[in-house]
């Protein structure tokens, strides 16, 4: 197969294919098509797309997306796989070339008030600070997995999702009233459980500060832990509004319809707002009218692939920025709190000056309005600015602190504390394919070795066989300017998420594809974040800040 590189991106190789033995296809397969019409790519394609559709497994474990594309590491020759591991222990390392380095030193505020600090960290323009950590929410709701260990090989359809991938808030509910009653309100069985931090709301917590919630990770930062803290308000109004509706309704059947209120709310979000900022509105209407070509269980298998939660979804890594107001108003004097998204100095701190999470004190609430666009009322104190705040880019540059996590900010507990060095590990625990491989295998262009010469000087094949992760926000930097997901990124992100609300049982689009939003909002008809927080009473209005 000879190659050819134009203007960074490779050529369509002019032979025709010939992957039989590598990927496992049959004579039946290969029969569909016609090599005289189609060219590699769209074979390549085709032959994918129809394999995908053989491939059932179960919502209770991983699988696979892309079943029959090689690795991108031969992870049975240990003299590679050892090298490829060094390579990527040295891109995705503190100070190495992934790293954008902020300049840390200058503290919080100076990170956000002036660009040249983070002049390899280019600001979003079309998505707001909030994107990142709603984006980390809904991650949360559909993946957990708690048993495979980074760059030891492991097969995803045997290992257990300990998330109910179907986008139904079991983050938030767990298992439901009588499964897990220590997360609802012990005098109202219909409502969760929600306390004080001091001046705002908190999630509930034990004595040493542990959050009591469905699934830990939704304390990892102060961010996180308030849209949890918001998404328990926002269920416990719906459940006042549906008691009003229907007086003399059980607790359960209030529970029930309230949830599901919510849970429908909470998908429109994310189809309607969230996932065309990521992968565009183009996108998604091609997905929901052209149908899904390679994320394709028959309904109830709606299973959660390897390539969406080890790769393609930590796009948004790359969005953290290094700094946030975490509020407007929040230090004892008056004073906005501004953090370090993690910074070492906060290790053992009762009120952590950056913002990990699993602590609690007066000033650690949100101040919303640095996160959504509430309007431009709503602007910086003396100032005229708008109070929001926008994202980072999605590209191979990655905030400084998040090469030095908090061992309390990773499940495990366990090293490597550098977040690239992670991501891209975690593609040799699946033996993810290629980046170069899914591009292929979905007709889109692939980017050529000239755009990862970073892998290059390692002499084992990685700029042209590149770590998925790593490819998937290369892609998003070259083809889209950073601003949205390229089209390999945003084919497994995007058709995933449509899918799971077509496939699984609580999804609007499977029970109820003519739902629309009927709780107030700004715009009738529809519902976005801030009509979420607004109805809970967590936005700046309500809070009087």
């Amino acid at each position: 197969m000879t190659k050819s590189h134009i203007g960074g991106h490779e050529a369509e190789p002019s032979t025709g294919l010939s992957r039989r033995k590598l990927l496992g296809y049959g004579a039946g397969t290969l029969g569909l098509l016609s090599a005289t019409t189609l060219t590699s790519t769209k074979a390549l394609a085709a032959m994918v797309q129809q394999e995908a559709q053989l491939v059932a497994t179960s919502p209770q474990f991983f699988g696979r997306m892309f079943p029959n594309l090689p690795p991108f590491v031969n992870t049975a020759d240990t003299i590679i796989l050892q090298r490829t591991i060094d390579a990527i222990r040295d891109v995705g390392e503190f100070t190495h070339v992934m790293d954008a380095k902020d300049v840390l030193e200058k503290g919080p505020v100076a990170l956000i008030a002036d660009p040249a600090l983070s002049n390899n960290n280019q600001n979003n323009p079309n998505h707001t600070a909030g994107t990142t950590f709603f984006g980390q929410f809904l991650d949360h709701d559909v993946t957990f997995d708690t048993t495979s260990r980074l760059a030891v090989v492991t097969d995803p359809n045997t290992t257990r999702n300990m998330r109910n991938p179907a986008l139904d808030l079991d983050s938030v509910y767990g298992g439901g009233p009588t499964a897990n009653p220590e997360l609802y309100d012990p005098s109202d069985g219909a409502k969760l459980r929600i306390e004080s931090g001091g001046r705002f709301e908190d999630v509930p917590r034990r004595a040493d500060r542990t959050a009591i919630i469905a699934d830990p990770r939704n304390d990892e930062n102060v961010v996180i832990s308030g849209l949890q803290a918001a998404f328990i308000l926002f269920h416990n109004r719906v459940v006042d509004r549906v008691r009003s509706q229907n007086p003399g309704a059980s607790v359960t059947a209030v529970f029930n319809l309230a949830r599901q209120q919510v849970t429908w709310h909470y998908q429109w979000i994310m189809l309607n707002e969230f996932l065309p900022q990521i992968i565009g509105q183009d996108r998604v209407n091609a997905i929901r009218n052209g149908g899904r070509r390679f994320y394709t269980p028959v309904s109830g298998q709606h299973f959660m692939p390897v390539e969406f939660q080890g790769a393609a979804y930590r796009f948004g890594h790359s969005m953290v920025r290094p700094s946030y107001r975490v509020n407007l108003a929040g230090n004892p004097d008056g004073s906005a709190f501004f953090a370090m998204i993690f910074d070492p100095a906060g290790q053992g701190q009762a009120d952590p000056v950056d913002m990990r999470g699993g602590a609690r004190a007066p000033r650690r609430f949100i101040g919303w309005q640095t996160f959504f666009d509430f309007g431009p009322q709503f602007t910086d104190p003396g100032s005229t600015n708008p109070a929001v705040r926008p994202n980072k880019r999605i590209d191979t540059r990655i905030s400084t602190p998040l090469f030095r996590l908090p061992l309390s900010a990773i499940s495990s507990g366990d090293p490597p504390i550098a977040l690239p060095v992670r991501n891209m590990l975690r593609g040799i625990t699946w033996n993810l394919p290629s980046g170069q491989n899914v591009a292929r295998a979905i007709g889109a262009p692939v980017l050529g070795a000239g755009s990862f010469q970073e892998w290059s000087r390692y002499n084992i094949g990685l700029d042209a066989n590149t770590p998925l992760w790593h490819y998937c926000l290369k892609e998003a930097e070259v083809l889209e300017q950073g601003l949205r997901l390229g089209p390999v990124g945003a084919t497994i992100v995007g058709e995933v998420f449509i899918g799971l609300l077509q496939l699984a049982p609580g999804g609007f689009l499977r029970d109820n594809p003519g739902f629309q939003p009927n709780l107030p909002a700004r715009t009738p008809g529809t519902f976005r974040m801030i009509d979420l927080l607004t109805f809970a009473r967590v936005d700046p209005t309500s809070r009087g800040q």
